[in-house]
């Protein structure tokens, strides 16, 4: 444990400077090209720069790589190789819009590098009821989650830094849940995946002067999910991201299909007068977990923010809670 202390100090450090010191630039870069989307929930013509996805991987990367020189671990391998899988696929995405399936199959692919690497374990670990072996099942599981942490991360991604802070919860929320089942290797390998996103967020906040596009947004999904397969915390990494889960669900329970919400013809929410947002009362539109939100009256863009956070910081105390209770079962 005290030899790791040196690589993962140094790994976090790069993680959160890289993506601090460059995000700067990128954003000047990206607006001298156009390269910018409207602030919608904004009541002046705002533009901000997309995608910083590019400083994200970037500081992924150079903290992973020095993690790497140290512990020379395949695990370390398959999760930078899935995520950069991950962050080409949203970089395609936000530069050409793709059709709903796009995202989830190619996602699928991005898996495979887990499994040819052989970075995870087949048995799967509840809490109070031990192991349960799925050896060929689990190799579908590792695909479903890959897919499915990174789309949850991206469909949340509607609010100023509501992506980026969401992960800094749920990613450190991993990490503490890692060290507590004493899988320390993971759990420091898992570290620069939740400095990466407080960098991000200093930029991401509101106002946001940058977004993450679909190729941030996948890639730290995707990260966070080959992280939880090869820590082998599968179910306490679902329960730290039960909010953006649910918000999936609600979306393809009540569109009924895969589809990207700019395919989706009635709005969730609107604005008031004075420019808060609203839940509509448009039946052709999404359900969603912002619109659930708003079901109790109009909210301002930082007050449905605090209130994703708040239920960022419930599902993470539940997730170390059942860290607790797999570490006694096993």
């Amino acid at each position: 444990m005290v030899e790791l202390i040196i690589p993962a100090t140094i790994s976090c450090v790069t993680a959160f400077f890289v993506v601090f010191m460059i995000t700067p630039p990128l954003i000047k870069f990206l607006e001298k090209r156009k390269f910018t989307v409207k602030d919608v929930n904004k009541k002046q013509n705002v533009m901000v720069a997309r995608p910083g996805g590019i400083s994200i991987i970037a500081g992924i990367i150079s903290s992973e790589f020095v993690l790497y020189a140290f512990l020379q671990m395949n695990e370390i391998l398959a999760i930078v190789i899935t995520t950069v899988a991950a962050f080409l696929i949203g970089y395609v995405d936000d530069r050409k819009v793709m059709a709903g399936w796009f995202k989830p199959v190619a996602l699928a692919v991005a898996a495979i590098p887990i499994i040819v690497l052989g970075t995870y374990d087949s048995d799967l670990a509840f809490p109070l009821f031990g192991i349960v072996q799925i050896p060929i099942l689990y190799v579908a599981l590792i695909v479903l989650m890959i897919t499915i942490t990174g789309n949850t991360i991206n469909s949340i991604d509607v609010l100023n830094g509501v992506a980026s802070g969401f992960m800094v919860i749920a990613s450190f929320t991993l990490s503490i849940c890692l060290f507590i089942v004493e899988n320390y290797e993971i759990a420091i390998v898992s570290l620069p995946l939740g400095f990466v996103s407080l960098a991000f967020y200093r930029y991401h906040q509101i106002p946001s002067r940058i977004f993450p596009g679909d190729s941030g947004a996948l890639a730290l999904g995707a990260m966070y999910g080959a992280i939880a397969i090869a820590g082998g915390v599968e179910i306490v990494a679902a329960v730290a991201l039960l909010p953006a889960v649910i918000n999936s669900f609600l979306f393809l329970s009540s569109v009924k299909r895969i589809a990207e919400h700019r395919e989706i013809k009635g709005r969730p929410v609107e604005h008031t007068a004075d420019f808060r947002l609203k839940a509509t009362d448009d039946e052709t539109s999404s359900v969603t977990l912002v619109r659930l939100i708003l079901a109790g009256g109009p909210l301002s863009e930082k007050q449905i923010g605090f209130e994703i956070f708040k239920l960022a910081v419930f599902s993470g105390i539940l997730a170390i809670l059942t860290a607790f209770l797999m570490r006694i079962s096993l």
